[in-house]
């Protein structure tokens, strides 16, 4: 009973503007996630998108090719029968002066197989002169394709390369985490890797006691040896989320609710990296996700002990790979 009172006093003592600014953290952190998710989401397909357009590209000139070989056979075709053709015509030609004195129905013979062979060869002519017409512009498109193509491939090849190196840069990053945490390893704290990103898991054990947001001695030298690394990595942007379990706050205290509990211990987390570092505040977010997205879905202490943590999410900077998929 005595504790009681003491809480019930503690609480009537919080200001409403310090949890009015805990709430709007937490609402400015949930869009700042939502936007990060959605960044993410976007580099995905316009990734897939950019491939496919590719493989359509090298589709497009394969076909372009054959149908140019194609026309060039015809052509190579073509140039031949006309070649034929001018010599039967000067053939039919000198025929025709060896008989202008000779017979007047032989001449006249002579002379319809001249027009015609010469009509075949106009028309001939205007063929030949179509098809190349068809070639020229389909040279012209194949190369414009080729162009395009080639510019494609740079752009994927870049892409590819950035993505790389920032992958290297995040096991480069999880490796100086492991480092510099070695000895918190199996006291509550566990890094592990994926989707691109460092995330380092802390236990409640190893930063709060229950219901609270002061932050344990040891969680507190922890936190300061990551502070280190994270000082040294400047492109490495930190979100902080606050986990809770499912079990409601204690109505009269301090906390509203899970989420209000999740976000203030986020920016607790928040401080501390601020305090003995010269990490840019632009890099940091608060985020409390509350008992909304649980790693043990058993309703067991254990379970609930597994839910009550603080995950710092070390993402690497995409603002250059946004730039190349942003290049037209």
């Amino acid at each position: 009973m005595y504790g009681f009172f003491i809480l019930l006093f503690v609480t009537s003592c919080v200001a409403p503007k310090a949890y009015r600014e805990a709430v709007e953290a937490k609402d400015n952190c949930a869009r700042e996630r939502d936007e990060v998710m959605k960044q993410n989401e976007q580099l995905t397909v316009e990734n897939t998108e950019l491939k496919s357009k590719l493989e359509t590209s090298e589709q497009e000139i394969k076909r372009m090719q054959d149908s140019y070989a194609n026309d060039a056979q015809e052509l190579k075709r073509v140039q031949s029968e006309m070649q034929s053709l001018t010599k039967r015509y000067k053939d039919l030609q000198s025929a025709n002066q060896a008989l202008v004195d000779g017979s007047d129905a032989k001449a006249k013979e002579l002379l319809l197989q001249l027009q015609t062979t010469q009509k075949d060869l106009y028309s001939r002519e205007d063929q030949l002169n179509a098809l190349s017409a068809k070639l020229d512009k389909e040279r012209t498109e194949l190369d414009k394709t080729s162009r395009e193509l080639e510019a494609r491939n740079k752009r994927l090849s870049e892409l590819e390369k950035m993505i790389a190196e920032k992958d290297e840069a995040v096991n480069s990053l999880r490796k100086k985490v492991s480092d510099a945490l070695m000895g918190f390893e199996g006291q509550g704290l566990t890094i592990t890797k994926k989707n691109g990103k460092v995330y380092v898991s802390l236990e409640e054990k190893l930063l709060f006691k229950s219901g609270s947001t002061d932050v344990d001695p040891k969680g507190v030298s922890a936190l300061n040896k990551l502070a280190t690394v994270l000082e040294q990595n400047p492109d490495i942007n930190i979100t902080i989320e606050g986990h809770t379990d499912d079990v409601p706050i204690i109505p009269g205290s301090q906390f509203k609710d899970n989420w209000d509990l999740s976000v203030q211990r986020a920016t607790s987390i928040i401080r501390i990296l601020l305090s003995n570092s010269s990490i840019n505040p632009k890099r940091l977010t608060a985020s409390g996700r509350g008992e909304f997205l649980p790693i043990d879905t058993h309703k067991t202490p254990e379970g609930r002990q597994k839910n009550r943590r603080t995950e710092i999410i070390l993402t690497p900077n995409l603002d250059e790979i946004f730039d190349i998929l942003d290049e037209k």
